[in-house]
């Protein structure tokens, strides 16, 4: 990042300097008149040093536009209804969410536990970590509306289906969503 950072940084540098040269060359008469030949020099310098400058935002937007999203869920029940939650959760959402691993908007669902338990203040009783294919599909305006008709496909009987998940819900003492980003090792 710092290596890119500073690249950046020279280019625009180099860039400004071409351009000085440039307008010197233009605006100028006598000893600093440009001669054709550099002239040509200096104009193909500036495009390629504009092309420096521009190049590194188009290609990271891109590597971001293509780069996978991935959401971590915690779940914290109420003492005693871990094992209930769960039974509700792995009934009536993780269906859900295999359709949209089937649908490619989901690349991965991993659902984990703690071995052991903490402090109340630190507790969780599972973590889903969803790796969707990308931020724009995870921030897709479409994609509850999509989520819904999964639902009603799977559950045709809407009036249990809302009871049980309304119960998943009541039981929960906590439930948080975590935007996850990969921290480079140097």
């Amino acid at each position: 990042m710092i290596i890119h950072e500073a690249t950046r940084k020279g280019a625009k540098i180099f860039f400004l300097s071409c351009l000085f040269v440039q307008f010197r060359g233009l605006f100028f008469e006598g000893e600093m008149k440009m001669t054709g030949v550099a002239r040509a020099l200096s104009t193909i310098t500036l495009l390629l040093a504009a092309g420096l400058v521009s190049a590194p935002r188009a290609s990271a937007q891109e590597a971001r536009q293509d780069q996978s999203y991935v959401v971590e869920y915690y779940y914290k029940a109420k003492w005693g209804y871990a094992d209930e939650f769960f039974q509700l959760f792995k009934k009536n959402h993780l269906p859900v969410l295999k359709k949209q691993i089937e649908s490619g908007r989901i690349l991965n669902v991993k659902i984990e536990k703690p071995r052991y338990h903490s402090t109340e203040d630190g507790r969780w009783d599972y973590r889903v970590t969803i790796v969707f294919k990308s931020a724009a599909v995870f921030h897709d305006p479409n994609a509850p509306a999509a989520e819904e008709a999964i639902v009603k496909q799977l559950y045709p009987e809407q009036d249990k289906f809302k009871r049980e998940e309304q119960r998943r819900f009541e039981i929960l003492i906590a439930h948080w969503d975590t935007p996850i980003i990969a921290v480079p090792e140097n």
